[in-house]
């Protein structure tokens, strides 16, 4: 049985990261700005029925969502509990088997997507985030920043020139990043 057993606040005011105490995926990051995109995953679908939620992130032990901000969190929390002690995780879309973040793509795409790998998307992700690269056109990568960094105002300056001046550092120093 799917539980919650602890609750992160993220640097986003209007999100929390939900812990809970087992996997529901293994590789993937599944991120819906709105309930019509989650009706085909119906942990997220039953989510976004819960009153206030703007968007839904999960991977890996947690799921991250985003309210209203003129509601509550005791208006979500506590049903969020209930709806996840009940959920059957069977229930869950199996992840594909592709490449999620695109690595095939050529080795340069490989390379940053490694050090995203090791050194930002663990970071995001203990914030209730994530990091979806869309794709390399040169040297400009497009990124889309998930969970509760998705509306962050410190992911859209700061973390997205961290970003840049550690692919400079480890990778090229003609590399720029964009948010897509």
């Amino acid at each position: 049985m799917l539980q919650v057993v602890d609750v992160d606040l993220t640097p986003n005011p209007h999100a929390l990261k939900f812990i809970l105490n087992e996997n529901i995926l293994k590789t993937e990051t599944r991120q819906f700005h709105k309930k019509e995109e989650a009706a085909n995953d119906p942990l997220a679908k039953g989510i976004f029925e819960l009153e206030g939620v703007v968007s839904v992130f999960y991977m890996d032990k947690f799921i991250t969502i985003e309210k209203r901000p003129e509601i509550d969190w005791n208006k979500i929390q506590k049903p969020f509990a209930g709806f996840i002690e009940k959920f059957d995780v069977s229930l869950i879309p199996s992840e594909s088997e592709a490449n999620v973040s695109g690595e095939d793509t050529g080795e340069l795409l490989k390379k940053i997507n490694e050090i995203l790998n090791i050194k930002v998307r663990p970071a995001l992700a203990n914030d209730g985030g994530g990091l979806e690269v869309l794709g390399l056109e040169g040297n400009t990568l497009k990124v889309r920043y998930q969970g509760a960094c998705g509306s962050c105002p410190s992911a859209i300056r700061g973390t997205l020139a961290a970003i840049e001046g550690l692919l400079k550092r480890d990778v090229s120093p003609s590399i720029q990043v964009i948010p897509g």
